[in-house]
């Protein structure tokens, strides 16, 4: 695979601080069971690395501390580390909401059985992986069987309320293109997916979540083998609008990997960029807890042009 770090180390992107906390965002390793072309994160069922529950301990220990509003668990597929329940159980418990970064086949998976009902009583916020309406496109991006397999799941998910109107239990998708193009108006692709998913298959969820492809991992060594890699920075570069600086997810987000060490978003973690706090090459989770991270600056490299393009785009959707 190409190292895409190399390629965005020279930048002129703006310089950003870190505003309050409200968001600790979690990989809990790479193991997935799936291996998608857009994966900025290059997991797949092949990889090992999972998080320890003395890890995890020190992560509740963190959110507990610092007053962040939100868990947003990830991966790989988060729901298949030794981690996940406890870490979900635990944030309930201090009265922290939970958001679940699925893939929605993982339901299927053996051994997840019970995995909706945990979800569902746990009031937990489902974001869930959906490239497409059309079975087509998501099998070329994800596998084939993805489609039906993920109808099948979400279908699960709406019996026991998930996207419907009225309950507590939130679904929403993520989009993201097929290639090296920006997301289109997330507004109007969402009442696409409303209507055709609807009328076809039945099956009912809150919001669609537009996020760009960032040229990092999977996706951008397939650029740099195509010859794509500079054509879609100087998109990227062109489409940069100022007043998506005010709200790109890494003034408000806090990322972990695997291991415990503290990143400024999940990109930087992709790319061993480490957060940085008085000098230090790098902050484990259990150094940082009660320490208030506000004003710190935030690594940026040629990546982060990414969140900004047009009408922007961040793990909670486009920006603008």
């Amino acid at each position: 695979m190409h190292a895409t770090l190399p390629l965005l180390a020279d930048t002129d992107f703006p310089p950003l601080a870190r505003a309050r906390l409200e968001t600790l965002q979690v990989n809990l390793g790479y193991v997935c069971n799936q291996s998608c072309l857009h994966c900025h994160v290059n997991a797949g069922p092949t990889r090992t690395e999972t998080m320890s529950a003395e890890t995890g301990r020190q992560v509740l220990d963190f959110l507990h501390a610092s007053g962040a509003s939100t868990l947003d668990l990830t991966g790989g597929a988060p729901e298949l580390h030794a981690q996940f329940r406890p870490l979900v159980e635990g944030a309930r418990a201090l009265g922290v909401p939970v958001i679940d970064r699925c893939n929605l086949t993982v339901l299927h998976e053996p051994g997840q059985e019970d995995l909706a009902r945990f979800l569902a009583a746990h009031r937990v916020a489902i974001v869930a992986s959906m490239p497409c309406y059309t079975p087509e496109l998501v099998d070329r991006q994800r596998g084939k069987g993805v489609y039906e397999s993920s109808i099948a799941a979400i279908r699960t998910l709406n019996a026991l309320g998930y996207g419907v109107e009225g309950s507590a239990l939130t679904l929403d998708f993520v989009y993201n293109p097929q290639g090296p193009v920006l997301p289109p108006a997330q507004a109007k692709l969402e009442a696409d997916y409303k209507r055709i998913l609807g009328e076809r298959e039945g099956i009912r969820f809150n919001r669609l979540l537009t996020l760009a492809n960032m040229p990092i991992q999977r996706f951008g060594s397939m650029l740099v083998t195509k010859g794509q890699f500079g054509a879609y920075m100087k998109l990227l570069r062109e489409a940069h609008r100022d007043e998506n600086l005010r709200t790109v997810m890494c003034r408000s987000l806090v990322s972990v990997d695997w291991q415990g060490y503290l990143y400024d978003c999940d990109f930087n973690q992709m790319l061993g960029l480490a957060l940085r706090v008085a000098g230090r090459p790098r902050v484990h989770v259990s150094q940082a807890i009660g320490r208030d991270l506000e004003g710190n600056p935030i690594v940026v490299r040629d990546h982060c042009y990414g969140c900004t393009a047009g009408q922007g785009s961040s793990c909670g959707g486009a920006l603008a």
